[in-house]
């Protein structure tokens, strides 16, 4: 067991071996008159101030923005009207869809750029973070671009969402040291750059309509048709504080969207996570019965192994999310709440078949439905 759980560690170094992230140039080859950046909001008011404000960039005031009112029940509306960018109150949602992916192809079809920006209403940007994001599209100027944010939190509860944030990231297959070599398998949806014909000629979002993990689909319509999807992560660019109202918000947030989302990236990435988590979980189990029979060399044997752990861990969070050496130090802590939400998610998206999301009713069958 000892042998297996070190070559898991192993598979640890493998999916996260590294993460690109956006850098600026001084030369800006695309023009920010033909960008269009699309925010999906529903009860977004506080969230949405603090984007619209981060996006300021004094270079580039002529990108259009366009925040698409998802019928909220609070002043989204009014925060983007008082920032003076373009709101759409969202029609009623039809049959089949969800509502980002609803919200998304309103806002695509009033836009007027050639080049799109799907950003969520969680998200903002760091100085120059816009600018660094063009700046990589423009190097190749093709494909799908998409970027993870750096996730910045303020509460310890937050932190129990390291596993999430980890598999979240490997789970695209895109930062293996195989490189560019290994077509990613979907993409990130909290930023998601295009052209506006690819994104028109593929169908947009009424391709992935009732979708929960919408970016994973659309990212596999790009792959699918030969279109390359570049991912990144969002450290110095793009950050989110994804929940912020409390512990409920975090569980609900990930019990939404996560068995669905391990359900969609490819059995071989699947294995390797889950033997990687395993592995974690069993080392655990050693380490505590070591203790508990007194045998000096079964204490250091696993102790060692779990020194390799936390220092993986943390090799891997700081670039993601500023977690703190504390979340790795204990990493078994996160790792329980991890399995508890995970299985849980499991019973409602497989068993139920349906999930709550922003006070709507979202079944995971492969059609979407709200009340």
């Amino acid at each position: 067991m000892f042998t297996f759980i070190l070559l898991c560690w192993f598979l640890g170094l493998f999916f996260f071996w590294k993460i690109p992230f956006p850098r600026k140039r001084e030369n800006l080859t695309l023009d920010p008159s033909k960008v269009s950046i699309i925010i999906p909001a529903r009860n977004e008011e506080g969230n949405l101030k603090r984007l619209l404000t981060s996006l300021g960039d004094p270079s580039l005031t002529s990108c259009e923005i366009i925040v698409v009112d998802d019928h909220s029940e609070d002043q989204t509306a009014q925060a983007g009207r008082e920032a003076g960018v373009t709101v759409i109150p969202s029609a009623p949602l039809p049959v089949g869809w969800v509502g980002k992916t609803w919200a998304c192809w309103q806002g695509a079809n009033q836009a007027r750029g050639d080049l799109l920006i799907f950003l969520d209403a969680d998200t903002f940007l760091e100085p120059w973070g816009l600018s660094k994001i063009l700046s990589t599209y423009g190097e190749e100027d093709e494909g799908a671009l998409s970027i993870q944010p750096f996730h910045k939190m303020a509460r310890p509860y937050e932190r129990l969402s390291a596993y999430f944030n980890i598999i979240s990231m490997a789970g695209v297959n895109a930062f293996t040291p195989l490189g560019s070599r290994l077509k990613p398998s979907g993409a990130f949806g909290q930023c998601f750059m295009c052209k506006k014909k690819d994104y028109f000629d593929l169908g947009g979002h009424q391709i992935v309509r009732g979708e929960i993990l919408e970016h994973l689909a659309l990212g596999k319509e790009f792959l699918r048709t030969n279109r390359k999807v570049r991912c990144f992560g969002g450290k110095g660019t793009l950050s989110a504080r994804m929940y912020p109202y409390g512990l409920g918000s975090l569980i609900k947030g990930f019990m939404r969207s996560f068995a669905t989302g391990s359900h969609a990236i490819s059995l071989v990435n699947l294995l390797m996570v889950v033997c990687w988590i395993t592995a974690e979980a069993s080392l655990t189990r050693h380490l505590i019965q070591a203790v508990l029979s007194g045998s000096g060399t079964d204490i250091v044997r696993w102790v060692s192994l779990d020194v390799l752990f936390v220092f993986q861990m943390h090799w891997m969070l700081y670039r993601i999310g500023n977690f703190g050496f504390l979340t790795s130090l204990f990493f078994q802590i996160p790792l329980l709440f991890f399995i508890l939400i995970f299985s849980s998610s499991f019973f409602l998206t497989f068993i139920l078949r349906k999930t709550r999301w922003k006070g709507r009713v979202v079944k995971t069958g492969g059609t979407a439905a709200s009340s």
